[in-house]
């Protein structure tokens, strides 16, 4: 599913559709709000770190996981997720060379190179099997508004070029619950972005962001690749592909066709192979992100190149101190 265009509207002027969906709306919050005042099923003997958002799609949270883990190091850190796309109830510790993205998810396997990943449909369950299998501290992957686990630190991430869209709640806009609701339960916001979209967050939220705030951007890890006058027949089933693609024009890439699928899409043998016949008829060469690459068949594994990316902190004063006062 992809996003309305109306969620992405300006707070002020939200649209007709947000104000007819607000009755829909107020009924989702209602059910979150009793969701998240439940008490946690398990509280862990180690620092529970949940890495979050406020909104429907991707804001920049696996590599934000990912950044967390190369900052905690030697800390035993183990990564406790739903495993979104994937069927594995769990909890199951995931091993890339045993399992696929249709059995734990893509984000799962990816983060699995980092550190140890377990996909858990409950996730009381998953953080009890990483601390049994020696966690010194566990990342709970997206679970701001799963009320299952107590949480030392709630780390919530937004994508600072869309902030939190029109301000509504699903339907009626991106939100999974007010914005205030959020950050009641909320110790650090990260917003992630370039400075100009940094800015036109701070003019648009800043009064509602009542937390410490840090700052970060994506920036594409140096391989050896040079990308400059490579043509390229892209494909992306992230939160926002729009993120992707103009990330490969900023490389110098000649980007000859966009694909942007579903977040999470399947990449059939069927879908691959389309694409395949497409860029060979363009003369361009497929490329896709990394998140998307542990979903492509084996077949087509050699034949698409990755552009990967990692997190950069700008500004990480509040992220240290709070991670400081975990003695991490």
């Amino acid at each position: 599913m992809r996003a309305p265009g109306f969620w992405s509207n300006p707070p002020a002027r939200p649209g007709w559709q947000a104000l007819a969906l607000a009755p829909l709306a107020s009924i989702y919050a209602g059910a979150t709000a009793r969701r998240v005042a439940r008490p946690p099923e398990v509280t862990a003997g180690v620092p529970v770190i949940c890495v979050g958002n406020l909104t429907a799609g991707g804001t920049g949270k696996t590599p934000t996981v990912i950044a967390l883990l190369e900052r905690l190091g030697a800390q035993a850190a183990h990564v406790v997720t739903r495993g979104y796309g994937g069927s594995a109830e769990g909890p199951l510790r995931v091993d890339e060379r045993q399992h696929g993205a249709g059995e734990v998810g893509d984000e799962p396997l990816l983060l699995s190179a980092f550190a140890p990943v377990w996909v858990a449909k409950d996730r009381a369950a998953g953080v009890r099997a990483a601390e049994a299998a020696g966690a010194g501290v566990i990342l709970l992957d997206d679970g701001l508004q799963n009320p299952a686990v107590a949480k030392t630190l709630s780390v919530v991430v937004v994508d600072a070029e869309v902030g939190f869209g029109n301000g509504r709640v699903i339907p009626a806009g991106p939100l999974r619950e007010p914005v205030a609701a959020g950050m009641a339960r909320a110790d650090l916001v990260l917003t992630i972005g370039g400075a100009a979209a940094q800015e036109r967050f701070g003019a648009t939220w800043g009064g509602a962001v009542t937390v410490p705030r840090a700052t970060a951007h994506l920036e594409v890890l140096r391989t050896g690749m040079d990308w400059a006058g490579l043509r390229v027949m892209a494909f992306a089933g992230i939160g926002r592909p729009e993120k992707f693609f103009a990330t490969l024009r900023a490389e110098g890439a000649e980007l000859l066709r966009a694909e942007a699928l579903d977040d999470h899409q399947p990449l059939s043998d069927a879908l691959m192979k389309r694409l395949e016949i497409e860029a060979a008829a363009l003369g361009a060469q497929l490329v896709t992100t990394e998140k998307d690459a542990v979903r492509l068949p084996s077949s087509f594994r050699q034949k698409v190149l990755t552009l990967p990316v990692r997190l950069r902190f700008d500004e990480a004063a509040a992220l240290e101190t709070a991670l400081g006062r975990l003695g991490l």
